[in-house]
């Protein structure tokens, strides 16, 4: 062999042992493996339509084909259990063992346990933002893996609106990932046959069947305000179920288990929810970059659907538009929108529910100026809006700071709404921090399960205007109300928090 030759082959025989020993010594150090330097695939959306028939082994074909894909997660975290549904509270047996006089006990630990589902080769895992929040440790189990053995994991991105959170294995195991499908959530309907399969109370890979009992159900979210879409489902789903995924007829993930109804106990009570797998698709991409960009103007709107009564009263000429209640800091309260204005388009697009405003300006990009045609005192205007970027963790907290107690009920006179109203007198003007000129009747009572309760009226709201017309004094207020017709809708403005927000309540 010539020189040349022997050179060229000692050079790359140095090379390969090289590569060897650097990839022993990344496996020993605890490196990361060249796979997890891929991104992560989206899965893509079979919208075929499901046919074929339902026989004795549908179900099993589907837990055998679905089962390598879903995990079982456990976390854990230095802090106290709070009300989440999946964390057990089992604390570490030495925290009530003083460290020593003098010396600061230490934080309890915290173990929770939930589900999630494989979607991608290189480790990628969806689960519920719930299952891993506050999470010091996040570990999870593969089918086949024995009840102790747990692979690593860290979080990716979280979204508190969809309860939803990406997470990556850190440690392959040494066999090929099976990643789940998707199918179209769009799809399902009341009645659809579906499976769950998941984590409940710690019985790993555990599958439950029922039906789709109901699509759109309004769920509220981690911010008190906000509302999402979910599938309801009385496939048992039960604690430890959460961030698993809900499977239709061909296996393939149509949502993500993430609520329950369920009584004193924990247990199923054939009420469960799933966050639909479409919601989750089109923000995965963000959720990869660790942070989902939402859309936001402000404004809080009235939930319950508009009658043909609403309509006529607001002078709208059919049932559509989003009726505003309230307007805090942010764009709409700059670009001049008020509480009681109904929201007819949104940047050239009719609005026919609160619900779809919704999703029209959480969609919007931030900084971007949009035209809003408005409905107010049966005139139509439009305004121009600079949509802001959705804080959700600022949302939470402004929530909460406007929290107060209620105030004080001196002899109050009763209304048909199932409140009583009191007179402002100076010294509720300074107590309730309102503006000098103040007028109008402070909210004393509401009783439990009436309309007033219902729609959110709480003692301390000051009433300020029925129906849009100023009110001075008790009396004027009273008589305001009892003059609206049973099905009805009043349309109450009252000084909340420091601003003026709108109460809608149906007279029964």
């Amino acid at each position: 062999m010539s020189t040349k030759k022997s050179t060229l082959v000692y050079g790359l025989m140095i090379a390969v042992s090289s590569l060897v020993v650097g990839m022993v010594l990344a496996s020993r150090l605890g490196l990361s493996p060249v796979s997890f330097a891929g991104s992560l695939t989206i899965p893509p959306t079979n919208s075929a339509p499901i046919v074929g028939p339902l026989d004795a082994t549908t179900f099993r074909t589907i837990a055998q084909d679905a089962s390598p894909s879903v995990v079982s997660i456990r976390t854990t975290a230095t802090r106290r259990a709070g009300p989440i549904e999946e964390f057990f509270g089992f604390e570490n047996p030495f925290r009530n063992q003083s460290p020593g006089r003098g010396q600061p006990q230490p934080p309890p630990i915290v173990q929770g346990a939930g589900s999630g589902f494989i979607i991608d080769k290189n480790g990628y895992i969806l689960t519920n933002n719930h299952v891993v929040e506050g999470a010091t440790r996040v570990e999870v189990n593969l089918l086949g893996m024995s009840e102790g053995e747990y692979l690593p994991a860290k979080v990716i991105g979280t979204d508190l609106l969809t309860d939803s959170a990406l997470i990556q294995l850190t440690e392959l195991p040494d066999h090929p990932l099976v990643p789940a499908r998707f199918g179209d959530s769009a799809q399902i309907h009341p009645g659809d046959w579906v499976m769950a399969i998941g984590n409940p109370f710690g019985l790993s890979n555990t599958v439950t069947v029922g039906v789709v009992s109901a699509v759109g159900r309004l769920q509220p979210t981690a911010l008190n305000s906000r509302y999402e879409q979910m599938i309801q489902t009385d496939a048992a789903i039960n604690r430890g179920n959460s961030g698993g995924p809900l499977l239709n007829l061909r296996g393939e993930v149509v949502g993500i288990n993430t609520q329950i109804v369920s009584d004193q106990s924990g247990g199923n009570l054939g009420i469960g929810f799933a966050v639909p797998i479409n919601t989750v698709r089109n923000i995965l991409a963000q959720l990869e970059t660790g942070k989902v960009v939402r859309g936001r103007i402000g404004v809080t709107v009235w939930r319950a659907p508009m009658t043909k009564e609403d309509a006529e009263d607001l002078g709208l000429s059919s049932v559509t538009g989003a009726h505003i209640t309230d307007v805090g800091e942010g764009p709409a309260k700059t670009a001049g929108i008020r509480p009681d204005d109904v929201i007819l388009e949104f940047n050239g697009k009719t609005v026919r529910s609160s619900d779809e405003l919704v999703a029209m300006v959480t969609s919007t990009a931030p900084g971007t100026t949009v035209p809003v045609k408005i409905m107010r005192a049966r005139k139509t205007i439009t305004l121009n809006i600079t949509i802001e970027e959705l804080d959700a963790l600022a949302e939470q907290a402004e929530q909460a700071r406007q929290a107060r107690p209620n105030a004080p009920q001196p002899e109050p006179t009763a209304t048909g709404f199932g409140m009583s109203i009191e007179g402002l007198t100076p010294g509720l003007l300074r107590q309730l921090g309102l503006p000098t000129g103040t007028s109008g009747a402070v909210v004393s009572n509401v009783e439990s399960a009436s309309p007033a309760a219902q729609a959110g009226l709480r003692a301390g709201d000051v009433i300020t205007r029925i129906n849009g017309q100023p009110m001075a004094s008790v009396a004027q207020i009273t008589a305001a109300l009892d003059a609206i017709q049973t099905g009805r809708t009043a349309r109450i403005t009252v000084w909340r928090g420091g601003r003026e927000s709108l109460v809608l309540v149906r007279k029964r």
